[in-house]
């Protein structure tokens, strides 16, 4: 037997303790936990690492030096519970949000009824260098541009969700989400079935429902397929991963042809007309004679097809002026614009840097602030003044006043605490959530499930896992 609790001592929102103790959903886990000896608890995280690596569970990290880096996801043995409650306020708010952020995206690339309206700026949109004009007036299947949409919420100080991001164009890590579960399944067999976890698995299955309902041709088994980079791509494990699961092609850009605005695969048996393309390619790269010329990853003459409605893609072309974070801001104005609702989850009070009288509130503040580039992303382009040296945020207020529009601030919100195992015992590290959500002719579909993501190192906010960080498996309880 082993004692974890007395060495933990939360400061802020922890998941598994309260002031009183610990929290109903992870007592059974705990006693679990503690029914095992050191032994035991170690032999169980080697042996979550090894089948990691067996299986080929990765990612790739990219130096300065363009020289990539593979690396073992690091997964954390200690599951991070939301209660059946918690998981019905995230799963309603991201439904709503989604639904205005759909309609956000159809009425900025046809009639721009929000920018006529005055409710968010034409020069914020115009100057987003992820809204694409060769988008405008394309007639998407059903009118749905965010087919999968990965939103990263984290808690605050008294409990509370905060949309932290939304991830509109390919979103990454549901792979992880996936094996994570399989993983804890293998390590803690009897405490899985112990609790009353909900399904994950079939997450495949509804994604693949959906994108066959995007057919643009009326078949019986339209073609789908899954576009990839290729190898050297970080998430090329998902994207194997995935097509595998779906059953579908993985292909690249050399694998198809378009001739008379139509897609082929080409195949041993000749060519075969492609339907549907889940995407995992930047809009940039997808055809070099509409964006990148220089794009030997994109196939020639793909907006063609896909202007002509001969292929249905996943995501829609043009969504990341969406998830912009110079736009994200307007979430809220966009939910009671298209949807005359108040925002279910809240978005992080956000600081726009072209707003003279917001830029010198955050200058006076630099300390307790998040600085981000609107249009980076896994944890790049970020200044956090409370770790930034005097150097580092003169640099950054630099960069700001060079081009405001680049930027955004908002204030240090410490994300809640879980337990992690390092070192032979229980460890508070901060972690935030990215639920899945699919959208299809029939709506809105979560899997009750997500992607924990761990800041392992003590102290840090950055849990993504370019900047070290790692992952929990995620239970919502029934």
């Amino acid at each position: 037997m082993v004692n974890l609790t007395p060495k933990l001592s939360p400061k802020g929102w922890d998941e598994m303790f309260s002031r009183d103790g610990v929290r109903d959903a992870y007592k059974q886990v705990l006693q679990t936990l503690e029914s095992l000896n050191l032994d035991k608890l170690n032999v169980k995280q080697k042996q979550a690492s090894d089948i990691f690596m067996n299986q080929g569970i990765t990612f790739t990290v990219y130096s300065d030096d363009n020289q990539g880096i593979e690396r073992i996801f690091p997964f954390d043995i200690i599951p991070r519970i939301i209660t059946k409650n918690e998981w019905i306020e995230v799963e309603t708010g991201i439904t709503q949000r989604l639904k205005a952020l759909n309609l956000f995206l159809e009425d900025i690339y046809n009639e721009q009824l929000i920018i006529k309206d005055g409710i968010i700026p034409a020069s914020l949109i115009a100057s987003c260098p992820h809204y694409l004009p060769e988008a405008h007036g394309i007639k998407v299947p059903h009118n749905i541009h965010v087919h999968i949409a990965g939103i990263d919420l984290i808690r605050g100080e008294k409990g509370e969700f905060y949309v932290l991001e939304d991830n509109l164009r390919c979103p990454s890590g549901v792979s992880y989400m996936l094996e994570n579960r399989e993983i804890t399944k293998r390590i803690f067999p009897e405490m899985f079935r112990a609790n009353n976890v909900s399904m994950v698995a079939n997450y495949p299955m509804i994604f693949h429902n959906i994108l066959v309902s995007l057919s643009p041709r009326s078949i019986p088994n339209p073609n789908v397929v899954l576009l990839t980079p290729g190898v050297y791509n970080s998430a090329y494990y998902e994207h194997t991963f995935l097509a595998r699961q779906m059953g579908i092609p993985l292909v690249e850009g050399r694998d198809l042809v378009v001739n008379n605005h139509k897609v082929y695969m080409k195949t041993t048996s000749g060519l075969q007309q492609v339907d549907v393309i889940y995407r995992r390619l930047d809009d940039e790269y997808l055809d070099p004679l509409v964006f990148k010329p220089d794009s030997a990853l994109g196939v020639p003459g793909l907006i063609s097809a896909y202007k002509m409605g001969n292929v249905a893609l996943v995501n829609a072309v043009g969504n990341g002026v969406a998830d912009d974070k110079a736009i994200y801001a307007f979430v809220p104005q966009m939910i009671k614009y298209y949807l005359n609702e108040e925002p279910i989850l809240k978005n992080v009070p956000t600081y726009q840097m072209e707003n003279p009288e917001e830029r010198e509130l955050v200058f006076a503040d630099m300390e307790n602030m998040v600085i981000k580039e609107t249009n980076q992303s896994g944890g790049y382009g970020m200044v956090m003044g409370n770790k930034a040296t005097e150097a580092e945020l003169e640099a950054a207020k630099v960069a700001i006043l060079n081009n405001p529009r680049n930027f955004i601030a908002q204030p240090i919100i410490q994300l809640s605490t879980v337990p992690c195992y390092i070192d032979g015992e229980l460890k508070l590290r901060h972690v935030d959530l990215r639920p899945y959500a699919l959208c299809g002719p029939n709506g809105v579909k979560i899997v009750p499930g997500g992607l924990t993501r761990v800041a392992l190192t003590e102290g840090s906010l950055v849990v993504n896992s370019s900047q070290g960080g790692g992952s929990k498996d995620t239970w919502i309880m029934k």
